[in-house]
């Protein structure tokens, strides 16, 4: 059964950090691409990182550049998000994703709350 488990959301402070997990499993997780997406309240949902498959390259929305870094270790089929200086914009739900395109497969978790206010 795949399933890709997101964990660390909570409420934050603006300037303050916190640190997202998204563990996978049921796949073998060092072929996928991996991506997290946010979404905020009415609003779409929302490129954040992507990390190859290798952990070679990254990419990241221009907004985040800066303040967060996306990871990975294979040997624990596990995604991280480090997030810095929060901004209450940035509160969402922050979703993983795992996808293959060799194979077209997309997997999805099922979010983790991010709120940043004070």
């Amino acid at each position: 059964q795949v399933q890709l488990v997101e964990s660390g959301g909570g409420l934050v402070q603006p300037g303050g950090s916190l640190r997202l997990s998204c563990t996978a499993s049921g796949f073998t997780f060092r072929l996928y691409t991996m991506s997290w997406y946010r979404q905020a309240p009415g609003k779409e949902r929302e490129l954040v990182a992507v990390i190859s498959r290798d952990d070679v390259s990254t990419v990241y929305e221009d907004s985040m550049k800066g303040r967060f870094t996306i990871s990975r270790d294979n040997d624990k089929s596990t995604v991280y998000l480090q997030m810095n200086s929060l901004k209450p914009e940035d509160t969402a739900v922050y979703y993983c994703k795992a996808d293959r395109s060799a194979t077209g497969r997309i997997y999805w978790g099922q979010g983790t709350q991010v709120t940043v206010s004070s």
